[in-house]
């Protein structure tokens, strides 16, 4: 218990002091902001959900005595809770019954059914949804007030330079600001994803992973995820308040099909020769460009309504678009 203890102490130090370091104003600082959670995370996976209970309070507190209350609830909701959350998620496990248990067989050891990789995909999800949204409402409590804020911050990011005309500024800044929600949105689910994903690595190779490591190509959103993406893009167009929210629930719900997309490229490249090649210039693609991300979004909506991996697998082609 003390080196839990102990150990939950010192990630929640390490989460905090990187947390705060953005008030340094570094380039460096933006990385280890991003990456505040992995300490934590390394924690509740590497010595369970308890030690990072411990850290995130510690860490949520000191902050709050030196910077003040609004650091201290920023850090719980951003940081602290998903590290925690995910980590006690990702090592939930259920006994599945043995068919041959009932046939005068020896028992065996019990197998245990890990936590789905989907779901904890549809958590993260939700996280960066709730704490996008709850980065937007510290902006106002209407949609024009909180647009007025965004455009207030980038025009006196954007209006110091001389390298375009107040015009220019002003299309620049209204475009800025109406894309912004959905952008914070991105950074916030890839942040909460890379970091259970560098968890998982380092507590893997230290020995300390509590669970076999799972078939991240398996991976697929519950079914109901499609139903409640329709429902988010309908709410869309109601305007206000609900309409932003919903775009923001929704571009969190189409990036969790878009890692699924890689799933399933994942999964339909295994006959190939030059796969890792193929899948690094993918990745590179993506992350260089940014938007071919739309189409591994189609490839994940694709599998969840055609079920594309499960004929694949069967050697049955998907079924050809309808003319």
């Amino acid at each position: 218990m003390i080196a839990i203890v102990l150990i939950g102490l010192a990630a929640g130090c390490a989460s905090a002091l990187m947390f705060a370091s953005i008030i340094s104003g570094a380039l460096i600082s933006l990385l280890l902001f991003y990456l505040a959670s992995l300490p934590l995370m390394v924690a509740a996976l590497g010595w369970g959900p308890l030690a990072a209970t411990i850290g995130g309070i510690a860490a949520a507190c000191g902050l709050g005595a030196i910077f003040g209350l609004p650091y201290c609830i920023a850090f719980a909701i951003t940081v602290a809770l998903p590290a925690w959350w995910l980590g006690h998620l990702a090592l939930l496990g259920r006994p599945v019954a043995d068919p041959a248990a009932g046939n005068g067989a020896a028992p065996a050891a019990p197998q245990l059914e890990w936590y789905p990789v989907g779901r904890i995909l549809l958590w993260i999800a939700g996280f960066a949804a709730l704490t996008t949204i709850a980065a937007m409402l510290t902006l106002g409590t209407d949609a024009e007030t909180i647009t007025s804020s965004l455009r207030r911050g980038l025009m006196r990011i954007l209006g110091s330079r001389d390298t375009a005309s107040s015009g220019d500024i002003e299309r620049w800044v209204t475009a800025l600001s109406i894309i912004a929600p959905a952008a914070a949105t991105i950074v916030a689910m890839m942040t909460l994803t890379l970091n259970l994903w560098l968890a998982g690595k380092i507590t893997a190779t230290s020995g300390r992973l509590h669970r076999p490591w799972p078939d991240l190509k398996s991976a697929e959103l519950p079914p109901m995820t499609l139903v409640a993406l329709c429902v988010a893009l309908a709410l869309c167009f109601v305007g206000g308040l609900v309409a932003m929210f919903a775009q923001i629930t929704t571009t969190a719900l189409m990036m969790a099909y878009g890692l699924t997309g890689f799933a399933v490229l994942h999964t339909l490249t295994l006959a190939l020769k030059s796969r890792v090649f193929w899948l690094c210039c993918t990745y590179a693609i993506v992350v260089a460009f940014g938007w071919p991300v739309l189409a591994m979004i189609a490839l994940g909506l694709a599998d969840a309504v055609f079920g594309i991996r499960q004929r694949y697998l069967r050697g049955k082609p998907p079924p050809l678009p309808a003319s």
